[in-house]
């Protein structure tokens, strides 16, 4: 569908589309090229103005028999920028336009020309807060989609790194950049994934990489533990574009969805590699045996508790050292909530009344609780623990997966006793073991089904791959 040649139609028709006299930020300017009246439309605070500027000038200088016949000839001698382009489709224009392309018209032309001199508000590629690491890079993702499509350019130098550009939501059409390598990608599983965003029927995005994650995999969701892994590092993700995985960028998000993501993948961490082998392995190994330990420690002791007549002699430490006026099942559960409740309030919390938190954290819920015969001194270190570990795992879906399966389990040891415990660990077990990554393949693998040559590399860090060149031996 072609527009108009006479540029004040397309003036009038996408002025009162745009509501271009009540929107205060919808520009547009009306001009004259080489004798033709034309019109540029472009949001205030998307458009760098020095460019506009520039060829702006460059127009004033057009005679009127130096005009082209068409909108190609046009672009192509007076549009000296690298990202231009020509649209016949007043959808395509609105989308691109509200997306910070300048969009031209001029009498005598039939399509609209487009000049990408966009810029959007953006803050520095500084560290992650959450994904941060003892060696290695500093920079990390922004919410700006291109920067972040830059980050993992820089980092892989390779004509098969492929990023496709896909649009969802009716209303806020987010862009979603789909990141991988050609021949490396599993192209089922990358067939399948592009068809579900472009199939999406959703209004908008409004929480980027979560409402994108429920909307493609809504299958399960009663299981806790993630089917994606999430990173803000460009390290860690390259990496993972590098050894066959799909990254997914969402506009307006710090962060890369990565995908198919097992139990393994989603604990590691980029300070296993930028460790030498003995360091990278032990890190890991730590961080397996806290999570394990954060899921199981405090259900076992409460068991413990409840048989402290069969305890050895060389257990005799673990039990209460004073009266129990709470339940233990109850005193471990508030502790549950409170934690939460507490990180809650620091997240929300001034930075300058961070420290006043701490104190009351510290003093009031901590020793003046068990001096109140509300806690015992012995809970409150069994979950503090706990705490710790959790904070241990760079996921916090996989933190919170960890936290309700040990919520399950302390209710059932405290109703069933020994079978409830039992019940419990057979059903955390049966949570991981019968999870399924999205691409359908097993979420302990090479767990399930068992393969010990790359079981072997999930628990110990090797020594990194060198490529030789051509012609080595």
């Amino acid at each position: 569908m072609a527009f108009s040649k006479l540029m004040t139609e397309n003036l009038e028709h996408f002025r009162k589309v745009l509501q271009a006299d009540k929107n205060f930020d919808v520009v547009y300017r009306v001009i004259e090229i080489g004798g033709r009246k034309g019109c540029l439309f472009f949001v205030d605070g998307f458009t760098k103005d020095e460019v506009l500027l520039k060829i702006l000038q460059s127009w004033w200088s057009i005679k009127p028999e130096d005009m082209p016949a068409d909108a190609h000839g046009f672009s192509k001698k007076y549009l000296p920028y690298g990202e231009i382009g020509l649209v016949d489709q007043e959808q395509d224009v609105i989308v691109q336009l509200l997306s910070g392309i300048t969009c031209i018209f001029l009498d005598g032309y039939d399509k609209c020309m487009t000049l990408d001199c966009r810029t959007y508000p953006a803050r520095g590629v500084g560290e992650p807060e959450k994904d941060k690491v003892m060696r290695g890079s500093r920079d990390g993702f922004v919410e700006t989609l291109i920067f972040n499509t830059a980050l993992i350019r820089r980092r892989i130098r390779d004509p098969k790194l492929s990023i496709e550009i896909l649009t969802a939501g009716e209303s806020s059409h987010t862009d979603i950049a789909v990141c991988y390598m050609d021949g490396r990608v599993d192209e089922n599983l990358l067939r399948g994934i592009k068809k579900r965003i472009q199939e999406l029927a959703v209004d908008a995005l409004t929480m980027n990489q979560e409402s994108l994650a429920e909307a493609i995999y809504p299958h399960k969701w009663y299981n806790p533990f993630p089917k994606f892994k999430f990173s803000e590092r460009p390290d860690t993700a390259a990496a993972c574009i590098l050894e066959g995985n799909i990254v997914i960028l969402v506009d307006t998000s710090p962060a890369a969805m990565i995908l198919p993501s097992s139990v393994f993948d989603i604990v590691e961490e980029a300070d296993d590699y930028y460790f030498p082998p003995v360091t990278g392995t032990y890190l890991r190994l730590s961080r397996f045996t806290t999570a394990v330990l954060s899921l199981y420690l405090t259900p076992a002791w409460l068991l413990a508790m409840m048989h402290v007549d069969v305890l050895p002699p060389w257990l005799e430490f673990i039990k209460l050292a004073d009266q129990t006026y709470v339940p233990l099942i109850f005193q471990l559960l508030i502790l549950e909530f409170a934690i939460d409740g507490l990180r809650l309030a620091a997240i929300n919390t001034p930075n300058m009344l961070t420290t006043p938190l701490s104190v009351i954290a510290g003093i009031v819920l901590g020793e003046y609780s068990v001096k109140s015969g509300w806690f015992n001194s012995e809970t409150m270190l069994y979950m503090a623990f706990v705490t710790i570990a959790n904070y241990s795992q760079s996921s916090f879906e996989l933190g919170y997966a960890l936290k309700f399966m040990r919520v399950g389990i302390l209710i059932l040891t405290a109703v069933f006793d020994v079978w409830g415990f039992v019940a419990g660990v057979v059903l955390s077990v049966c949570a991981v073991v019968f999870n399924k990554t999205i691409a359908g393949k097993s979420y302990v693998y090479p767990l399930i089904p068992f393969r010990w040559s790359e079981l072997k590399k999930r628990f110990f860090r090797g020594r990194l791959p060198v490529a030789k060149k051509e012609g080595q031996a």
